[in-house]
């Protein structure tokens, strides 16, 4: 497949991403828009539609025959900066920055397809992680960062076997595809004159997802999933225009997306009353730093910058609980506590002022009829006051000072039987 038909393939699958993470790091937990409202407790063991396909494959033994869903979410971020005491570096640069955050939309998609009573395809459609970032062009970090924005597109083709009435075990593929673009100033002479450098990478890779779900009673179910690392070796460019452009080069990097693992637990407490409980680990480790490297003109296999994240490992903890108020409604609930994978304020990158946060969610089920179920869901995010000192003189400054983050989430999801 060509590369211009790879750049196609979001419109010809219907997504059109543009995103900011909303879980911490750049991971896009919003893969459905029914979980919103749990806070996505559970998300392994709920198997509600055909989205489990992207958190537990094999909770499509528990769908219908053929079943379809599809749904819309909208983040919003906010990144407001407080200098105190940054330094511009080698040209000058004033001001917070104005917002850094960003509105994003992410679509999901999905197919379930019972081949028999026990074995099940299916497809789903998403985008895994995302974030950005914008910033004035002249701000105090300009140097560091003007913005930043990282898109993924999924395809995860997906098959499920349920062995006995306790036990279903399901996995799949992932065709994912990175996109990014990361734009600073840079300095060409003392004088303090300013050239705007743009770098576009691109690559395609594939990963891979199992999961398993275990029905402990009628009343309690147990899921544990797994998706794997993504590894990518990106080649792009860096573009440098104004007095700066002969320094024009082609580039690559290499970068490596964490795996995830999710253990979920349901139980139904009374017949209006559902409990849901899940505990996540994120790899972030597997990011520690990103090299980015000339691969054309006169600095060739030289390193033109590194983004030191230094990232950690991560875990989220979510408890959700639903309640039937008749056959056609049910009002939803969650918390979860989201760990950030930046270790702290000198590593801590202007493009990803990221830190913990505490997920606060309610939701709505409509059953209008047997076949057709609408879920909406709203969650904000809470974040505490996030420090930053990260120091890159004495060419791209050191910013120092106080980020205030916040967060929300809406979405519906419309899900169809046959």
């Amino acid at each position: 497949m060509n590369k211009p038909t790879l750049r196609l393939m979001p419109a010809l699958i219907t997504i059109a991403f543009s995103g900011s993470a909303a879980a911490a790091g750049f991971q896009l937990l919003e893969q459905n828009a029914s979980g919103i409202g749990n806070a996505y407790a559970g998300s392994a063991a709920v198997a509600e539609n055909a989205s489990t396909i992207f958190y537990n494959p094999a909770g499509m033994t528990q769908l219908q025959h053929i079943e379809v869903s599809g749904g819309l979410s909208v983040v919003g971020t906010s990144f407001q900066f407080t200098d105190q005491g940054s330094t511009a570096g080698a040209f000058a640069g004033t001001g917070n920055g104005g917002d850094g955050g960003n509105v994003g939309v992410i679509p999901n998609g999905y197919l379930s397809w019972g081949l028999t009573k026990d074995l099940y395809v299916g497809l789903g459609v998403g985008a895994p992680f995302g974030l950005k970032t914008h910033y004035d062009d002249r701000w105090v970090g300009a140097a560091q960062s003007r913005e930043f924005d990282v898109k993924t597109y999924n395809l995860n083709p997906s098959v499920a076997y349920r062995i006995n009435d306790f036990v279903s075990v399901g996995g799949g593929l992932n065709w994912q595809r990175l996109e990014a673009t990361y734009k600073r100033a840079t300095a060409i002479n003392l004088a303090g004159s300013q050239s705007p450098l743009t770098l576009t990478l691109d690559d395609n890779s594939w990963g891979w997802n199992i999961g398993a779900l275990f029905t402990l009673t009628p009343k309690t179910k147990v899921g544990v999933s797994y998706r794997s690392e993504v590894k990518y070796h990106t080649n792009g460019k860096i573009e440098i225009t104004g007095p700066a452009a002969p320094n024009s080069s082609d580039a690559k990097a290499d970068i490596t997306l964490p795996d995830v693992f999710i253990l979920s637990a349901t139980h139904q407490l009374t017949d209006r009353v559902e409990l849901l409980a899940d505990v996540s680990r994120t790899g972030w480790s597997s990011i520690p730093k990103v090299d980015i490297i000339r691969t054309s003109g006169a600095g060739i296999g030289t390193i033109a910058q590194t983004l030191d994240t230094d990232f950690r490992d991560t875990w989220r903890v979510a408890l959700g609980a639903n309640y039937k108020l008749n056959n056609e409604w049910m009002l939803k609930g969650g918390v979860a506590y989201d760990q950030t994978p930046v270790k702290g304020p000198t590593t801590r990158l202007v493009s990803l002022p990221d830190n913990d946060r505490t997920w606060f969610s309610l939701g709505a089920q409509w059953k209008p009829s047997k076949a057709l179920t609408l879920d909406v869901g709203g969650t904000y995010l809470y974040v505490k006051d996030t420090t930053i000192d990260n120091n890159q003189l004495p060419a791209r400054g050191r910013v120092v000072g106080t980020y205030q983050d916040s967060a929300w989430i809406f979405g519906a999801q419309a899900s169809m039987s046959f």
